[in-house]
């Protein structure tokens, strides 16, 4: 039998030998400063056992894994009626492109590039204040984690705001479609801010869970969604979860994921195990390069796939 924390360590101290770390997200300018020679990895098991290498317990800049939650979050709120807004479809394109919006009326193609993103913390901030709208978003975040220490990065979400003339230029399109309901500013800083939770694999990969295992906390039991929505929730990180890099990623790892320009991946091995792993340098995609190594190295060591195993 396979012993996890054996190839968790190993892993993590191959990619620490490696040269080819990608290069970090130098256009959000907090995060240009952020050391790309950082790795670390945590997985929980499905009994709850943690398995951890490298840098595990350092916070980083969860950026558009934060989608994840707030999509959770507003399919609580508003149900299937969210689609209405945003679509399902993977975009084939940049996370942050406008092309796509103009030919579809301001009606972004997933929830997880920028402009469904910002799409789906608009209705979560319908009918609160955006302080308030941020408060629930992190009080959530804190819950599924159970770790009352998880913050907002203030300095990263006030670079991103400076230096966020794209995710302006998109909120403004899809306010003249009405796609938009709030004040432009307010839904940007509320989505600016969630983009800027800072939370260490052991943290993220905690709050993973409720997805590898039909939408419950498996420690206590309790229902996060219901386990059609946790597949289905799934299925949107396995077709859309790494921008125009998502097929690579299905193809070199298959499991469902979602990354985020911080360096991290959220993954999810259903049934068995909530994964998070941490590497700044990122891909062409906009994905960490070492991070999804690492992921295929996993999935394959462990026979995770959920296409099945290489064995004959």
């Amino acid at each position: 039998m396979t012993d996890l924390q054996t190839v968790v360590r190993e892993i993590a101290a191959e990619m620490a030998a490696r040269h080819d770390r990608g290069a970090v997200a130098n256009y959000i300018p907090e995060l240009a400063r952020v050391d790309a020679g950082s790795f670390g990895m945590v997985v929980i098991d499905a009994e709850g056992k943690v398995h951890a290498a490298g840098d595990a317990d350092t916070p980083f800049s969860i950026q558009s894994i934060s989608k994840v939650f707030t999509l959770t979050l507003a399919l609580g709120m508003v149900g299937d009626r969210l689609w209405r807004r945003v679509g399902r479809e993977p975009s084939g394109n940049p996370f942050n492109s406008i092309v796509q919006l103009e030919r579809e009326c301001g009606v972004p193609r997933n929830p997880f590039i920028n402009a469904g993103a910002i799409a789906v913390t608009d209705l979560i901030l319908s009918g609160h204040q955006p302080r308030e709208a941020l408060g629930e978003i992190l009080r959530f975040l804190q819950f599924l984690a159970r770790d009352q220490t998880i913050y907002v990065d203030r300095a990263v979400a006030e670079s991103e705001k400076r230096t966020g003339f794209r995710n302006i230029a998109l909120a403004n399109y899809m306010k003249s479609f009405s796609v938009i309901d709030n004040p432009v500013d307010f839904t940007l800083g509320v989505y600016f801010h969630h983009c800027a939770i800072a939370m260490s694999c052991r943290q993220l990969a905690t709050a993973g869970r409720y997805l590898a295992h039909a939408g419950r906390n498996p420690d206590s039991g309790l229902s996060v969604v219901s386990p059609e929505r946790a597949r289905r929730i799934n299925a949107l990180m396995l077709t859309c979860g790494h921008y125009d890099g998502s097929g690579e990623f299905a193809y070199r790892v298959g499991l469902p994921g979602k990354s985020g320009v911080g360096g991290g991946i959220l993954a999810v091995a259903p049934g068995k195990a909530s994964i998070a792993v941490w590497s700044p340098g990122l891909d062409a995609n906009g994905n960490s390069h070492l991070g999804r190594v690492a992921l295929e190295m996993l999935a394959k060591r462990m026979g995770w796939s959920i296409f099945g195993t290489d064995d004959a």
